[in-house]
């Protein structure tokens, strides 16, 4: 069955970097559109950044637009979340997801994904 494993999570300081990693399995990897999202205490899940099948394409929330970047590195299975210059309101679990077609370009709705992780929390200290 497929298994998304996400890692990298941890405390840091605001201004600090972080770099979460998404090892995928179950699943022909290459084929497959990716994407981050995370959720706050008290707030709903939403969309940080995305990849298109092919890394050609990619999306990031307006949020975090120069500060994260979103890579993937298909021989192994494995999307990444580099994000720097972290504030204490990027603090939130972390999931990697990914969708149920192949092919697709960036996706952007979290209705839009099936398989998800199990999360990694990232905690950035003001």
């Amino acid at each position: 069955q497929v298994q998304l494993v996400e890692s990298g999570g941890g405390l840091v300081q605001a201004g600090g970097s972080l770099r979460l990693s998404c090892a995928a399995s179950g699943l022909t990897f290459s084929a497959y559109a990716m994407g981050w999202f995370r959720q706050g205490p008290g707030k709903e899940r939403e969309v940080v950044a995305a990849v298109s099948w092919n890394g050609g394409n990619t999306y990031y929330a307006d949020s975090v637009k120069g500060r994260f970047t979103i890579s993937r590195h298909n021989a192994k299975n494995t999307v990444y979340l580099q994000m720097n210059s972290l504030k204490p309101e990027d603090t939130a679990v972390y999931y990697c997801a990914a969708p149920e077609t192949r092919y697709s370009d960036y996706l952007t709705s979290r209705r839009l994904y099936y398989y998800w992780g199990q999360g990694t929390q990232v905690t950035v200290s003001s």
